[in-house]
């Protein structure tokens, strides 16, 4: 089984079209250590040819030019997207799908109940693509247990795992969150019984997920922000980490416990790897302390067109 990451960075990208932090200042100068990102989004494949996409990225275009085993060109029009799959229903998650619309039959979409319902009224996609190509809604359980397979994938099998963070602002969900708004996606070879979890969104680690965790061989988790007041303390808004759903790498006064540093610190997974990253964190550097201290505690940075073989 092979999980390739098309995207690594958060909403808006690295560098983010309109700001100029010193990460998005250094990376358009082309600054030694500094490595652009595409908005996060994996595919899954136990062939090498038949692919889940998970999250369908605003850069889905780019992505897959720089992807060429997702395009194995069997006749006039193809692609090896056989599926997708949605955590939540934010923008930076489900607008590529207006990019998909050229399929010749409908698009096979796999997500909740709560993102179905966000994407029908909210920011209505549904309605949009059923101008195009259509949409086949595959609804995700939401009780953190049960598993699915997909046809064309019946060597990996999936389980969505119910998450704490944020619907986007466009939901009824934003205010009073309802199960399914955000999940993660645990992904298990069947041939070798290793397995991944994928989580680009998690503000809170419950007890019941952080048993997910220590259950997976390979953690692929949210790398938002390094501080809690990041984006505070840098005058780009007024809302914290936890506000926009997301658990910082760091805790109070930058120790490392009270954040996924210290979470990821507690598992025994083979590698711990941040997606999800965004402009404003300094683990951007490749050269700078916050990313030598990752380093140090056997955490990995995702990076476009990263590779991992399960």
């Amino acid at each position: 089984m092979k999980i390739k990451v098309l995207g690594s960075a958060a909403g808006g990208g690295f560098p983010q079209w309109n700001c100029n932090c010193s990460n998005c200042t250094a990376v358009r100068a082309k600054q030694p250590g500094f490595t652009a990102r595409t908005q996060s989004s994996i595919a899954v494949s136990a062939n090498g040819q038949d692919w889940l996409l998970v999250n369908a990225s605003p850069d889905i275009l780019q992505q897959l030019k720089s992807s060429p085993e997702l395009q194995p060109a069997r006749g006039p029009r193809d692609t090896g997207i056989v599926a997708t799959m949605l955590m939540d229903a934010q923008i930076d998650h489900v607008t590529g799908l207006l990019m998909m619309r050229e399929g010749k039959v409908p698009m096979e979409l796999y997500c909740t109940g709560s993102v179905w319902e966000d994407l029908s009224t909210g920011l209505p996609l549904v309605s949009t693509l059923s101008h195009y190509c259509g949409v086949n809604w595959r609804p995700l359980p939401t009780d953190g247990q049960s598993a699915i397979s997909i046809p064309q994938l019946p060597d990996i099998e999936f389980v969505p795992v119910p998450l704490i963070s944020k619907a986007p602002p466009y939901s009824p969900n934003r205010y009073s969150p309802s199960v399914g708004d955000n999940v993660g996606l645990l992904i298990t070879n069947k041939a070798t019984g290793k397995t991944a979890l994928y989580a680009p969104g998690l503000g809170e680690i419950t007890p019941e997920f952080e048993a997910v965790m220590q259950s997976a061989d390979v953690l692929l988790v949210d790398g938002t922000f390094w501080t809690e007041d990041e984006m505070v303390r840098l005058n780009f808004s007024k809302k914290m980490a936890a506000d926009m759903g997301h658990l910082p790498q760091t805790g109070d006064n930058g120790g490392v416990e009270g954040g996924m540093i210290g979470v990821l610190n507690r598992m025994p997974a083979s590698r711990k790897i941040l997606i999800h990253i965004n402009n404003t964190n300094p683990v951007l550097n490749e050269l700078g302390p916050e990313r030598a201290l990752l380093t140090r505690h056997g955490i990995e940075l995702a990076f476009d067109s990263m590779e991992i073989e399960l």
